[in-house]
């Protein structure tokens, strides 16, 4: 990744930024010719080559097409390697945590005044902070900067027609880096470079923004959230604000370690605010694995559940992403425990109402961090403003 003075030198350096939509976008209009397309009109685009390949029916492939619309003719130019790259940096790429982060501090609330379950939860996130050596802190590191590797994989699909199944795909995969910028409060910037294709991602505590070259710059709907990989152990503190308002499940054995489960929802309105036109999200879900030896994080998972109503034929298609990461290879770094290692494995389901066809494909990443810095001098607030150009494609969309 090369010295740190050159990473700084290379931060400073202005660049146009520009971000992918994290829902369906049914209604994007083609601004700027036809560079513009929501991520899930890549995500649509990749199942319906991969049902032309299983020599699925016509009618299958326009329902499909048919639910984002638009124009096709430049996805029929892309290879299917590049298409299998696009749906994972459009899933693996730069995903958001589900729910908001708290605007106050974790207060320790009175047991009598509410249930076990919240009890319990609270407690267990007590104890993931002492594990991680975040009580012993005086003070919060202000910001935090760390590089890493990854290799992307896409695995099998699974194309079903309600009689017959088939399975497609190899486990062809392409290897990159990252490097995360992080500030309080809220503020995040993530740029991720696998098989020559880049994502840049940020936040300036206010406005989330992601960009791709097939996707041009967009805004993230809904209360700001933080970046899931700062989540996946680097980042115990944000991870325990997240969990502040969770439930304990009960138990469950993940490998070899028992672990207590917690489970958090994103409130409804919270939901309601990241609809997309005929797109609406129906919930967002994290779950968080908590080992009773250790008290660390050590697998973490989130469900997302979208719904998209067609009119021509009153019906509706359901997306469930599914991502389960597990971290581990906790390391000290100024004296809090940081995981330097893990797995992420996405699934995304795809099924109808009425119809008994369904499709699913996985895919997954390995990634593992090579240096942590905390407190870096010379990061401000300038490093995380928006990209300009994400206030003028707001006013040319509406539904943003």
């Amino acid at each position: 990744m090369g010295s740190r003075g050159r990473r700084k030198q290379r931060w400073g350096t202005v660049q146009t930024l520009t971000p992918l939509m994290e829902g369906p976008d049914p209604e994007m209009q083609d601004y700027e010719g036809n560079k513009k397309e929501s991520s899930w009109e890549v995500i649509r685009e990749w199942f319906r080559t991969q049902k032309g390949l299983s020599s699925s029916s016509s009618a299958t492939n326009n329902l499909s097409m048919s639910l984002y619309g638009g124009n096709n003719n430049n996805n029929n130019n892309v290879p299917a390697k590049r298409q299998d790259l696009r749906l994972l940096l459009g899933v693996l790429g730069c995903p958001l945590a589900p729910i908001p982060l708290l605007n106050h501090p974790i207060n320790h609330p009175r047991l009598k005044d509410i249930p076990i379950e919240t009890s319990t939860a609270h407690y267990i996130i007590q104890q993931y902070l002492a594990a991680t050596g975040c009580l012993k802190q005086q003070k919060r590191s202000k910001n935090m900067y760390a590089t890493g590797s990854v290799k992307m994989i896409c695995c099998e699909t699974e194309i079903s027609t309600g009689k017959n199944v088939k399975s497609l795909g190899t486990r062809s995969g392409e290897s990159g880096c990252f490097v995360v910028w992080q500030m309080l409060p809220g503020m995040w910037s993530l740029e991720l470079v696998v098989g020559g294709n880049k994502v840049i991602a940020g936040s300036d505590g206010k406005t989330v923004w992601r960009h791709t070259s097939w996707l041009g710059t967009h805004a993230a709907k809904g209360p700001q959230r933080p970046l899931r990989r700062i989540i996946q152990g680097l980042d115990p503190k944000t991870t325990a604000s997240l969990f502040s308002k969770a439930q304990c499940l009960g138990e469950k054995r993940i490998g070899e370690e028992e672990c207590f489960v917690l489970k958090v929802c994103a409130d409804r309105e919270a939901v309601m605010e990241r609809n997309e036109g005929p797109a609406e999200v129906m919930r967002h879900v994290l779950y968080g694995y908590f080992s009773q030896k250790s008290g660390l994080l050590i697998y973490l998972e989130d469900s997302h559940l979208t719904r998209v109503h067609t009119q021509e034929n009153d019906s509706s298609v359901y997306w469930e992403t599914t991502i389960g990461s597990s971290i581990g290879d906790y390391r000290d770094v100024d004296g809090v425990l940081i995981a330097h290692q893990g797995r992420s494995i996405a699934t995304i389901f795809r099924f109808g109402e009425l119809s008994v066809e369904h499709t699913r494909t996985r895919m997954e990443e390995m990634w593992t961090i090579d240096d942590v810095v905390f407190n870096v001098q010379g990061l401000s607030i300038d490093s995380f403003i928006p990209p300009a150009d994400i206030f003028d494609h707001n006013l040319h969309s509406p539904s943003l």
